[in-house]
């Protein structure tokens, strides 16, 4: 099945070049000239498109509009986006960028840049949807055990935690908040089985390379994104010594993940140059920016 890719774009004869090189290229395309359209074609389209490429300034609703619309929707908010603007200035990129989209892409823009990006993030997104499938799986399994969930269990419950990959005995759980663990399925079982899908689907050489991964986990009803790094350790299997740092919660979108990836990295390097870190602090970062919306539009 060729990949659906929604264009959204109020330059008719741009919006038909791109729609051209798109089919040209072995995509199937749907187009529309705002925000307020390309939303319509979403409500009624049975598929979930691949890739959303949009324009920023168009009438009715803006590419920044139409951008916070889906990030807010549930079905559409892991769609990889894509800004094409002829706004060009750091401070429009940056902005772009800052919102959560995967790319900004300035106009006029060289074809062979837009189809390796999208052929890049489809790639991405074909790794991360194995994962979540996979991880359906584990979760489903008769051998783990759900526990009957808590009566006073909060609305909006995070959990950040930190796991260590051990030699002798696998992932181990080594700090987490809050104390309280509000879960159908113990937060260990959690950490073990999150970090044995991932480790089995990239493999140990390459798990922290895989850079931040959002996944949704059906079972429990939540989302989570995982964040690997390592040090070296030359008394590890690996020559380095993998970990995890992880936030669980009930809903995270892409732009969310930009924020929390610079969060984690920070995170990380007090890990790596074993400074104290004080994990409710992080924990609040993190709390903060899931409960203000970090779209502020004039």
């Amino acid at each position: 099945m060729k990949p659906l890719i929604l264009v959204v774009e109020d330059n008719l004869d741009l919006l038909y070049n791109i729609n051209l090189l798109l089919e040209s290229n072995d995509y199937k395309s749907i187009t529309a000239k705002n925000g307020k359209k390309a939303l319509d074609i979403l409500t009624n389209l049975r598929e979930v498109p691949d890739i959303i490429i949009s324009d920023i300034t168009m009438p009715e609703m803006d590419g920044y509009e139409f951008f916070k619309a889906i990030s807010s929707n549930p079905r559409w908010n892991r769609i990889p986006f894509i800004f094409l603007s002829a706004r060009t200035t750091p401070k429009d990129i940056r902005f772009g960028k800052l919102l959560g989209a995967d790319d900004y892409l300035t106009k006029p823009f060289n074809e062979k840049d837009l189809l390796a990006i999208i052929s890049g993030r489809i790639a991405r997104n074909k790794r991360v949807n194995a994962l979540n499938t996979k991880i359906d799986e584990v979760f489903a399994t008769p051998n783990i055990e759900m526990e009957t969930p808590i009566d006073r269990q909060r609305e909006f419950f995070i959990c950040l935690f930190l796991a260590f990959w051990d030699d002798k005995f696998g992932p181990e759980l080594k700090r987490y908040f809050p104390e309280e663990k509000n879960f159908p399925i113990p937060l260990d079982n959690i950490v073990n089985q999150l970090f044995n899908v991932v480790t089995s689907m990239y493999g140990h050489n390459k798990i922290t390379k895989a850079d931040g991964v959002l996944l949704h986990i059906k079972n429990l009803n939540n989302r989570g994104y995982l964040f690997f790094d390592s040090y070296p350790d030359k008394n590890e299997r690996f020559g380095e010594k993998q970990y995890m740092i992880a936030v669980i919660a009930p809903s995270i979108n892409y732009f969310h993940t930009l924020s929390i990836k610079e969060i984690f990295t920070d995170l990380s390097e007090k890990i790596k140059k074993r400074i104290n870190w004080d994990i409710e602090k992080y924990w609040k970062q993190i709390y903060d920016l899931m409960v203000i919306d970090p779209i502020k539009l004039e």
